[in-house]
């Protein structure tokens, strides 16, 4: 409540409503809402088929935004905005035309456009939220981790848990633009949130470069991890996944496919999760990430889940149906799915690589998913009982 002249506004307004088992409108009952009202007191029964729908009715809309549009316009704050103390980062959100002017792609997910002049850098800072990096196109841009540097290329996904000190180095001579992806709006929700500028000095802009991080060298083989570090993480401790190997991965499930064997999701879609080698689990606590590619003219089975997602276009074209709206997407472009609103996406002759983020593991964990976007049950084979 906003004060005025010192006395706080009251926000709480019960109306009488005309309808099925509701009370009869009678003076006596104005009186006894009006007192609920000076009291912030607010009944379920005028209230139940907000509170209460009979399935998810998010406020989130589904959006589209234009990859050209958002770098023209990165690259014009580039020109106006310094990086520094402060705003910290040159980093444009998504807001959905649904959640009322907030910063937020969904009620759980927040998304931007980050964008780092040459030989620019951010500066050091750390923060509860958990957040990853996707890179549409470019390179020269290291994000250095606890002192950790990891370059970051095209079709590079870059997770990174909560409360871990981490700037952007840009060591080219052309600017370069990614996104990035939190759950800012779950943990602002939820009153969880800090936040803690670094050094003015970054001791990262000197750190050396050239070789894989320590990350990758130490977690970066497939199938495989070190014996001195066998205890689970609740967030992956890779900090990049390579483009290499997930265009190698989503190759094979096509050729599997083209040779009969049940590797894709559905004809012509193949799909991988990154996930964390200490668990098998998701990357990050509160934020799933997928990439899913369609080959020429293939599409996927329509699908919907409790739970909001945003998209990034990686390459290729297509036509993509979120609800009631129907989009032609290109490479580049994001666009938001909410929770219980069904998508449907469909490649040109080109084909189409799209890479997602949601916010399942936070339904997983409260028991209250309902089915997984695209998922197929896994296949169990039949055991003859008298052959156990």
């Amino acid at each position: 409540m906003l004060p005025v002249d010192g006395v706080p506004l009251n926000p709480v307004r019960v109306i009488a409503a005309d309808g099925p088992n509701q009370p009869a409108r009678t003076p006596e009952l104005e009186q006894l809402y009006r007192d609920f009202e000076s009291e912030l007191l607010i009944p379920l029964w005028t209230e139940i088929g907000n509170l209460m729908p009979t399935s998810p009715r998010s406020d989130a809309l589904p959006h589209r935004w234009r990859w050209s549009t958002l770098l023209a316009a990165a690259a014009r704050a580039g020109e106006l905005v310094p990086v520094g103390r402060g705003g910290e980062r040159r980093a444009i959100a998504l807001a959905n035309p649904g959640l009322g002017g907030r910063p937020f792609a969904t009620p759980t997910l927040w998304a931007a456009i980050q964008y780092l002049n040459a030989r620019e850098s951010a500066p050091v800072h750390r923060h509860s939220q958990h957040a990853f990096r996707f890179v549409v196109s470019g390179s020269g841009v290291s994000t250095v981790v606890n002192g950790d540097v990891v370059p970051m290329r095209r079709g590079d996904f870059l997770p990174q848990s909560g409360w871990n000190w981490h700037s952007h180095i840009n060591d080219s001579d052309e600017p370069m633009a990614w996104i990035d992806g939190l759950d800012i709006p779950m943990q602002r929700y939820i009153d969880s949130t800090f936040f803690e500028p670094g050094t003015d000095v970054d001791p990262t802009v000197s750190a050396p470069r050239g070789r894989p991080s320590r990350s990758e060298r130490l977690w970066a083989s497939a199938g495989m991890r070190p014996l001195s570090q066998l205890g689970p993480r609740a967030a992956t401790p890779l900090l990049v996944y390579r483009w290499a190997a997930t265009d190698a991965a989503l190759n094979a499930q096509l050729e599997l496919e083209a040779e009969g064997v049940a590797a894709t999701v559905s004809a012509g879609h193949a799909a991988v999760r990154y996930t964390n080698p200490t668990t098998g689990g998701d990357v990050l606590p509160t934020i799933r990430a997928e990439f899913h590619r369609l080959a020429p003219d293939a599409s996927t089975v329509p699908g919907r889940e409790v739970g909001s997602s945003v998209f990034q276009v990686f390459d290729g074209d297509g036509s993509v149906s979120v609800g009631d709206q129907t989009w032609q997407v290109a490479a580049g472009d994001l666009f938001v799915v909410p929770s219980w609103v069904t998508i449907t996406a469909t490649a040109s002759s080109t084909g189409l690589d799209l890479f997602r983020f949601s916010d399942s593991p936070i339904l997983e964990a409260l028991n209250l998913s309902n089915g997984q976007l695209w998922a197929v049950p896994e296949f169990v084979p039949y055991l003859n009982r008298n052959n156990e």
